[in-house]
């Protein structure tokens, strides 16, 4: 497919919005048509047939998910990009089930964010189609197809990976104390699972959850995550929200590991004294032990906007004195062996484990 010849149709009731994305875009080879509010996107939409939609959710007539919700009706496979400036958890949460692709909040200071999100979307309708018409070639051609099949598969799982890191990226933007955390919680996470024995499956599903275990933070107000000093009690139950926001965010997407649950119970302890759903022992999933323990020991080594890096070895000291009581005891016990082995460098991980790293 060619993509400079993609036909993309931008909905938005500001004139100025309208003109600046859309002009952008036909700059970048893309062939654009403007709408100003969702009825006359239906229009164009059925005579025009575009490829993807950029859409505003706030217009008169009819808004953008009344427009998205239509839309589904004839096809679920078109891309939809929402671009608002609400920032409402609820919208975000209500667009994405109704079957938007991504999410971009107002203002766009940079439209490079735009055309990202537009190619991503683009990468990921070519390999459905890729996808689809290898399925329907599958009963004539199973045997000259096979690997073929395993390639286009390969290429989901890449994309899907991109998406991951797209995501965890987007998080980070939101915190620049915070930025590298949810790579070296996933890093250091699943180093822990392979000393531990577990199989290949679980590690791939730590590694991932591991990459958005913070995805919720996203909709946690930015003067709470870069506030110089300790939050308010009422400002910190904002921020413990960011576990169950980030369970909405991916319950529906199809991982083939339970990433959403996993990333939701990262807070949880052994005695019950974690969140949300204070949680003990056994109704805690392995994989959020692990990542509990290597959030706890990359967030205590670090900087935080409240405070310096406390180091490793106090780090190292927290865990150890709640073996048993908030962390699992073989986790504790092998994160220790991990950092022992990288003499306490946590950021030594990806170059010790790169071979293992690199097959998953």
């Amino acid at each position: 497919m060619n993509e400079t010849m993609k036909k993309i149709l931008c909905v938005d009731d500001e004139e100025l919005i309208r003109q600046v994305v859309g002009d952008y875009l036909e700059d970048a080879g893309y062939q654009v048509e403007r709408a100003a509010n969702g009825r006359e996107a239906l229009q164009i939409f059925h005579e025009w047939k575009p490829d993807l939609i950029l859409l505003d959710l706030r217009m008169p007539e009819m808004d953008g998910k009344e427009v998205l919700a239509e839309i589904r009706k004839v096809s679920n496979e078109i891309p939809v990009i929402v671009i608002s400036g609400t920032g409402y958890i609820k919208d975000v949460i209500e667009t994405l089930h109704l079957g938007a692709w991504d999410y971009i909040t107002k203002p766009v200071e940079d439209m490079a964010i735009i055309d990202y999100a537009v190619q991503k979307a683009l990468d990921r309708l070519r390999m459905i189609e890729e996808n689809r018409r290898y399925k329907q070639d599958l009963e004539e051609l199973v045997g000259r197809r096979t690997t073929e099949l395993k390639v286009a598969n390969t290429r989901l799982v890449n994309i899907l990976q991109e998406i991951v890191h797209s995501l965890s990226i987007a998080t980070e933007k939101r915190d620049p104390y915070t930025a590298g955390h949810q790579e070296r919680v996933s890093l250091l996470a699943a180093a822990i699972a392979t000393e531990m024995g577990l199989d290949r499956e679980q590690i791939s599903a730590i590694r991932i959850a591991g990459l958005l275990h913070d995805v919720g933070k996203i909709y946690v107000p930015q003067e709470f995550l870069s506030k110089p000093t300790r939050l308010e009690p009422h400002e910190m139950e904002v921020v413990k929200k960011h576990s169950e926001v980030g369970y909405e965010i991916m319950k529906n997407i199809s991982f083939p590991w339970p990433i959403a649950e996993i990333a939701l119970q990262h807070h949880e302890r052994l005695d019950g004294s974690g969140y949300p759903r204070g949680l003990k022992g056994d109704d805690i999933l392995i994989e959020s032990k692990i990542i509990a323990t290597a959030d706890v020991v990359e967030a205590m080594s670090s900087h935080r906007p409240y405070r310096p890096a406390m180091g490793i070895e106090v780090a190292l000291a927290e865990i150890v004195n709640n073996r048993g009581l908030k962390f699992q005891p073989e986790c504790v016990d092998s994160c220790i062996k991990v950092l022992k082995r990288l003499d306490g460098k946590i950021e030594a991980i990806k170059d010790f484990y790169e071979d293992f790293l690199r097959s998953m």
